[in-house]
């Protein structure tokens, strides 16, 4: 498994219509992706997102990130959507399950 974090804060003036229409064909588009495994997002009260990708391994996750609509969309980003971001990608080093409803 392949993990990529992605934490930003968006900008106070930005088209949230436009946001919401790229965020949802982006999220389609990776679904689609050979190796995609999931993803989910989480809002902070202080307004930061942390959105968790899963993949089958590190070639499936760069082939996301060099996708061209994706390409596209992480520009627009920069332009307009995005105050700041940090995003994080690897392996995990340790992986810990558990799951009462086998019990």
């Amino acid at each position: 498994m392949y993990l990529v974090v992605f934490r930003n804060r968006k900008r106070a003036d930005i088209d949230a219509a436009a946001y919401s229409a790229d965020a949802e064909a982006m999220e389609a588009l990776a679904r689609a992706q050979p190796g995609f495994l999931s993803f989910k997002s989480y809002a902070a009260d202080d307004g930061e997102v942390i959105a968790l990708s899963e993949w089958a391994d590190e070639a499936a996750a760069l082939n996301w990130r060099r996708q061209a609509d994706h390409a596209a969309v992480q520009g627009r980003g920069r332009a307009d959507y995005y105050k700041s971001y940090t995003l994080f990608a690897g392996e995990p080093s340790r992986h810990h399950h558990f799951d009462r409803s086998n019990a």
